[in-house]
Order: C-alpha cells, then sequence, then structure tokens
C-alpha cells in the first residue's frame, strides 16, 4: 500500500486500529474502504483510503460513499422501530391489518414480528418479474403479496435476503404514506446529518464508490445447489436476476429503493447512526430505552433455513454470536454482503462502521472487519 494514502482523524489511544486499516490494504486485499468509530457519543475515529475506483485511478476521498448491501437492514428496523415507539404499528397485529392485499394463501396471521426475524417464510420472492418491475417497487411487492410462503410462518427462521426490505419498506409506506426510503432520511438521516440513502439521489453518483466484485463472481450459488434451491433462489432472486456482480453499479440499481439490500453511504455516517441508538450524539436519540431494549431481545437462534450457518436475529437487527465475532456480547447491527460492517455495542458505548468496495466471502469470517473489530476492543480496554 503506498505511503499515505490513509487519510483521516484518530483520537489519542485509537491508534492501533488505524494500523489495523492499513495493514488491510497489504494483507487482506483491500482496495478501497472506510472505518468509523464513536465512543461514548463522540466521533473517534474516521478513516479512508485506498481506491474508489480502480479504472479510473480514483482515489478513496473524504466525502466517497459506497453501497453496503444488507448493512440496510438495520436502518430499515429502525424505521419500522420508530413507527412501533409512536404507536403507529404493533409487530403482534398481523401485516394484513396495514396492507390488506397481504393476507391470502397463508400469509394471513404473518406479523411483522416474523418479518423482522426472518421467520416469515418468505424468503424467496414467487413471481415472475424483470428488473424494471422489481425496481420499481409497486410489482415487486404485489408479488410478495400473492404469494404463498416457503414454509410455514413461525416453524424456522432463514435470511430474508431481500424481501426483508420490500415487506418492511412497503409497511412503512402504508402507515406513513411516505416512500421507505423519504421516511428514513426524514426520521433518521436529517436529524444527525447522515450521508446515507435508500434510493440514491443522482447528485450523489459521482462520489460514489465503484464495486468490485468478488473473484470468481457470486453465479455459484445456483451451480452448487441447483438454480431451484430455496439458497439459490433467495440469494438470486427474484426471478434470478440478482448476482454479486457489476451490475450493483448500475445507477438505476443505486437510485432504486431496496431497503434490505442498496443502502448507500459512508463510514462515519453508519457508526454515528448506532452511536445515536444507544445514546445522544448531538442532541439526537434515535430510540427510547424500552424500545431499544425490545429491538434487541434474541428472536431466533440456529441454523438458518436459507443459508445453513448459525444466524442469530432479534427485531431486524443480527446479534451475537455472528454479527461481529471479537465485539461485546450485547452487539447489534447488521453486515452487509462482501464485507460492510456496523453495528453498536451498548455496553462499551461504540458506534462501529466499516464499509468496502472490494467484495470477499469467507466462511470463516470477514479478515478485515475481524481485524477493525478486534483492535478496536483492545484500544476500549486502555480507555
Amino acid at each position: 500500500m503506498p505511503e499515505g494514502s490513509v487519510s483521516g482523524q484518530v483520537a489519542a489511544g485509537f491508534e492501533p486500529v488505524a494500523q489495523a486499516f492499513a495493514e488491510n490494504f497489504t494483507a487482506h486485499g483491500e482496495v478501497g474502504a472506510a472505518c468509523a468509530l464513536y465512543h461514548r457519543g463522540r466521533p473517534v475515529l474516521d478513516l479512508w483510503g485506498g481506491l474508489a475506483d480502480t479504472a479510473a485511478g480514483r482515489p478513496w476521498q473524504e466525502d466517497t460513499i459506497c453501497l453496503v448491501f444488507s448493512a440496510a437492514k438495520g436502518p430499515t428496523a429502525t424505521c419500522i422501530h420508530r413507527l412501533v415507539e409512536s404507536g403507529q404499528l404493533d409487530l403482534d397485529l398481523p401485516v394484513a391489518h396495514y396492507w390488506p392485499e397481504f393476507g391470502c394463501n397463508g400469509k394471513e396471521g404473518i406479523t411483522t414480528r416474523l418479518v423482522l426475524s426472518h421467520q416469515a417464510g418468505l424468503a424467496a420472492v414467487d413471481g415472475d418479474l424483470t428488473l424494471e418491475q422489481v425496481l420499481a417497487w409497486h410489482p415487486v411487492v404485489a408479488a410478495i403479496a400473492a404469494q404463498a410462503p416457503n414454509w410455514e410462518p413461525g416453524s424456522q427462521h432463514g435470511y430474508h435476503a431481500r424481501s426483508f426490505g420490500w415487506i418492511l419498506g412497503e409497511l412503512i409506506r402504508r402507515i406513513s404514506g411516505e416512500s421507505p426510503g423519504a421516511f428514513l432520511d426524514r426520521q433518521l438521516c436529517a436529524p444527525l446529518g447522515l450521508h446515507y440513502w435508500v434510493g440514491l439521489p443522482p447528485r450523489e453518483l459521482p462520489r460514489c464508490a465503484t464495486l468490485v466484485p468478488p473473484e470468481g463472481g457470486s453465479d455459484t450459488v445456483a451451480a452448487l445447489l441447483g438454480a431451484d434451491s430455496l439458497t439459490a433462489r433467495v440469494m438470486s432472486g427474484p426471478s434470478g436476476l440478482f448476482g454479486y456482480n457489476e451490475m450493483w453499479n448500475r445507477p438505476e440499481l443505486l437510485a432504486a429503493e431496496m431497503p434490505s439490500s442498496n443502502g448507500v453511504g459512508d463510514a462515519r455516517s453508519l457508526a454515528r447512526f448506532y452511536a445515536a441508538l444507544i445514546a445522544e450524539v448531538d442532541g439526537v436519540r434515535l430510540l427510547g430505552e424500552e424500545q431499544l431494549a425490545a429491538a434487541c431481545v434474541q428472536q431466533v437462534r440456529g441454523p438458518d433455513a436459507v443459508i445453513f450457518h448459525e444466524t442469530c436475529f432479534g427485531l431486524g437487527y443480527a446479534l451475537q454470536p455472528a454479527l461481529a465475532p471479537g465485539g461485546g456480547p450485547r452487539c447489534f447491527g447488521h453486515p452487509g454482503a462482501g464485507g460492510a460492517l456496523a453495528f453498536a455495542d451498548p455496553d462499551a458505548q461504540l458506534g462501529f462502521a466499516y464499509v468496502t468496495n472490494a467484495m470477499q466471502f469467507n466462511l470463516e469470517g470477514d479478515p478485515r472487519s475481524m481485524s477493525l473489530v478486534r483492535t478496536a476492543y483492545q484500544c476500549l480496554q486502555g480507555t
């Protein structure tokens, strides 16, 4: 890694995290990335480095933003909890109470609680859809409303990789009258000054990092498991339209609202977001103690029916032990495909975020984020 290609600010005592961040470029194939930490409601680390666009040689800069894939699920779940806290949504009423068309074909009893904890049985979206229809919102949510569950709701949990965002987003739209991206911007981002979007405005596109797909591409799921397997249908769906490849650099994918999958932002905004869930940040607290505690109660833990390895979920947030190896036991947040990770630790009073444009998949965990988390906690012991 060329000297000087990591920039940013580091508070005293957190210098080892900066060193670990730099070492990711030399030891772990990092291309472009950013990392940010909040501690006790204040920023203590804000770093960026490498290349935002390898083809153009464009460096990652202070204002670079990046696609974070499923790290979007944390802010989206928080929008739902804002509706619960304000009395507009009851997690234990059927989804069909708010969205009548949803209440058919065995979905009549599915509650928002089951959706948040990946138990709704709607991991794979049925229906024959074009990409244009998926990105247009209404056709894909109509397809979900019409279909039958993939399994008996509540009988097991399995990762709702994309449907999570469409179901919750439609609830947000029906209750608030706003699109999920607009609701998120007004309720969460604007009060904190976050540079984070679901539905990227065209004006922000020039500063967005270009995704570097994983080596070998991502179409191996279908090859290994069969195109008709539930896992392949979930991870490539709807209608086999999606892969972890250059398609995610297309402006129309970034501009669409996919609240589970296409959040775009910077590390400092995600760290600030999680810090404001556990304490006031510049006078803003996103959820009260009671609602946050309820959101972080474990709902499911065990082998995941879609991705097979153990997952653990509260109400929309991923929980330990799988969320952030090396982190505290009460961490909550969400990872994103290929490497992104953002979470809060209420015990350590930590907000953590790491974003990258170099997608990597590692069954043993991403060594880049694991190194950053481990080092951050070592530093916290000295504060």
